[in-house]
Order: C-alpha cells, then sequence, then structure tokens
C-alpha cells in the first residue's frame, strides 16, 4: 500500500478531543484522550482510504 501524509485537526471538545482531515470530507473521529485520538484518527483515515480506493476513487494527494 502506498504511503500518504495529510494534516490532521484535533481539537479540544466538550467530551475529550475531535479530529479531521480536511482533504477527506467525512473523515472525523473523537476521542477523552489525546493519544486515542490520535489512534481513532489513523484507523479513520486507513479506512477512509481503503474506501476510496475500493470504489475507484482517487486518493487526494494534497498535505
Amino acid at each position: 500500500m502506498a504511503t500518504y501524509k495529510f494534516t490532521v485537526v484535533i481539537e479540544p471538545d466538550e467530551k475529550g478531543f475531535h479530529a479531521f482531515v480536511p482533504v477527506l470530507p467525512g473523515c472525523h473521529t473523537f476521542g477523552a484522550t489525546m493519544d486515542e485520538t490520535r489512534a481513532n484518527i489513523v484507523e479513520a483515515m486507513e479506512l477512509h482510504i481503503e474506501s476510496l480506493l475500493d470504489d475507484g476513487e482517487n486518493v487526494p494527494t494534497a498535505v
């Protein structure tokens, strides 16, 4: 599998942290701690990219 680099935004929210990837619309996650949120967004990105590839779509290359 290819290696991709994306900007991830992690913001505090009322229950912990919210993370999203601006170039992957719909790729969001939450976590109670920063470490949990980081792990969750990695998994969310992997699943999002897998879905794009399965659907024959291009994976964005913007960083």
